[in-house]
């Protein structure tokens, strides 16, 4: 798959054009996670894995107020998108959030940290928070737990199937046009309160660190925008 990478460059200066021209949603590559981090005084350190985890206490959510910014990821808020911010838990990793009250229940990722509120465990995206039904009640109380298909001890959260998102569009065609140039690449549709978006995805990795490699690759040539996505 790496050997292919240098090919797919040749689309730069075309990708280049129909993003600008594309009504897209804009990302910025992942960061990596550190072992501690410090917020108004107070030292959190981040779990080594999240396996076995689970934790009940209220959730909360945000939204338009921080939708397109940046998170503590590096990947910017999308409120529609269903992901969650968690002060310990490692990036990326995958959680099944039950609504304690309803019994309604969403899988999220977590890409952000917080709630920094004293009593709340999670911070929920808007399109996570209307799925449990908590946007009125604005918290609610909520079971989560950490999902693994691998049952050993050291479960590694950075193995799995990943992609790389290389633009979003809403007009098909241009989606379209990119895929025919870049190998190895697919359209995912994303139908959102916004408008159905044509996501254009390259390659498929079994690692983190692999796609990762990629993604740096592709960012070398041009591509800054592209991003690592955990399928």
């Amino acid at each position: 798959m790496m050997s292919r990478i240098t090919l797919f460059l040749t689309a730069y200066t075309f990708c280049c054009f129909i993003m600008l021209s594309a009504c897209a949603a804009a990302h910025k590559p992942a960061k990596k996670s550190t072992a501690s981090y410090k917020i108004a005084g107070q030292r959190y350190y981040v779990l080594d894995s999240a396996h076995g985890f689970v934790q009940q206490g209220l959730a909360s959510w945000y939204g338009e107020d921080f939708h397109g910014r940046p998170t503590a990821s590096g990947e910017i808020y999308d409120m529609y998108a269903k992901t969650a911010a968690h002060k310990t838990l490692p990036l990326g990793t995958q959680l099944r959030v039950s609504n304690l009250d309803n019994g309604h229940s969403a899988i999220v990722r977590v890409n952000d940290r917080g709630p920094f509120v004293r009593g709340r465990i999670i911070d929920l995206s808007y399109s996570v928070a209307n799925e449990l039904g908590i946007l009125e009640a604005g918290v609610a109380p909520v079971k989560i737990e950490a999902l693994a298909t691998n049952t050993t001890k050291n479960y590694d959260f950075k193995r799995g199937n990943f992609t790389i998102q290389v633009g979003a569009f809403k007009d098909k065609r241009n989606a379209q046009r990119l895929v025919s140039k870049l190998r190895d690449s697919h359209i995912a549709l994303y139908d959102s309160p916004r408008g159905v978006f044509y996501r254009v995805r390259l390659g498929h990795f079994k690692s983190l660190a692999e796609a990762q490699k990629a993604r740096q690759q592709l960012e070398a040539g041009g591509f800054a925008e592209a991003f690592v996505v955990a399928e």
